[in-house]
Order: C-alpha cells, then structure tokens, then sequence
C-alpha cells in the first residue's frame, strides 16, 4: 500500500511538472513571434519615414547584368504619404503608388527581412520596369537598396534610390 502510494505521488508530481514546464515553453516560443511583428512594423514606419523625406535619384538600376540607370537620369522621385509616387525631371511627370509590405513568401530569400518595397507606374515606358514587390539589400536615411528575383527565368535586377 505504502508503495502504491508513493508511486501514485511521483506520478502527480511528474505529471504536475511536465504540465508546468510545457505551459513555460510555449509562452517563452510566442514572445519572439511578437517581437517580430513589432520589429517590422518599427522598420516600416522608419523606411517610410525616410522616404517620405525629400526627393530621390535612382543612382543603378540593372536589369538582368544591363545597365539601364541612365533611363532615370535626370528625374526626381517624390514617395507621398498617401501612397502615391511621382517622378518629374522638370518636363515630364510620371505617376505612381508606392508602398511597404510585410511579406513572408519564400521569394524574399535573398534579404535579411521579409518586407518588399513595392513600386507600380500604370505605364508603357521606361518606368514600367520598376514595377515590382523589390528586396531591400539595405536602407539608410540617405540610401535604399534593392533587389529582385525573377521567378520565372532567375534573372536579377537590383535598384538603389539615393536622397538628392
């Protein structure tokens, strides 16, 4: 009898501590799923707010090993706050939506992050080539870099916006 009862604590005991300790575990494995979500969201608002300031030169733009910057020589690029994006070089003024997103698709494998710079002119030029949900390589105040990743044929175009 004594050893039924005795069994029958380490038994309660075991399981009591085996409770305890998975309740622990599984709190301690959501924290750092909330600390990323707040760490991109802090990165969105900081990029945004880098951006927003001020106009922007595109200083490279590679097209598939081409380099293709001196289509956007000349023209100044103002990210809104409202999304929208315009490109004007004093003659001509290109319209456009900008925005940052949070993206966890296995085609942002080349950035330390999972958010996407993404760029939309609803036109037939030159421009229409920055279209696209781009990479950041890196981001300052002064300079963003970034990346893409063709899916279909694995080609890479990389597109760096500095400050004027």
């Amino acid at each position: 009898m004594k050893t039924a009862k005795l069994s029958f604590v380490l038994f309660v005991s075991l399981m009591a501590f085996l409770v305890i300790s998975s309740c622990s575990n599984s709190d301690d494995a959501m924290a750092p799923v909330n600390q990323v979500e707040d760490v991109d969201q802090q990165t969105i608002a900081e990029v945004k707010t880098n951006v927003q300031a001020g106009t922007w030169s595109i200083t490279k733009f590679m097209e598939d090993d081409i380099d293709e910057t001196d289509h956007f020589t000349g023209f100044n690029f103002t990210f809104e706050t409202n999304g929208t994006l315009s490109a004007t070089d004093g003659t001509d003024t290109f319209e456009g939506t900008w925005s940052i997103t949070d993206s966890d698709s296995s085609d942002d494998d080349s950035s330390d992050d999972d958010l996407d710079f993404n760029i939309n002119f609803n036109l037939t030029n030159d421009f229409e080539d920055l279209n696209d949900d781009w990479d950041f390589v890196s981001r300052s105040a002064t300079k963003i870099e970034l990346i893409d990743i063709s899916g279909g044929d694995g080609g890479t175009d990389l597109l760096t916006f500095e400050k004027n």
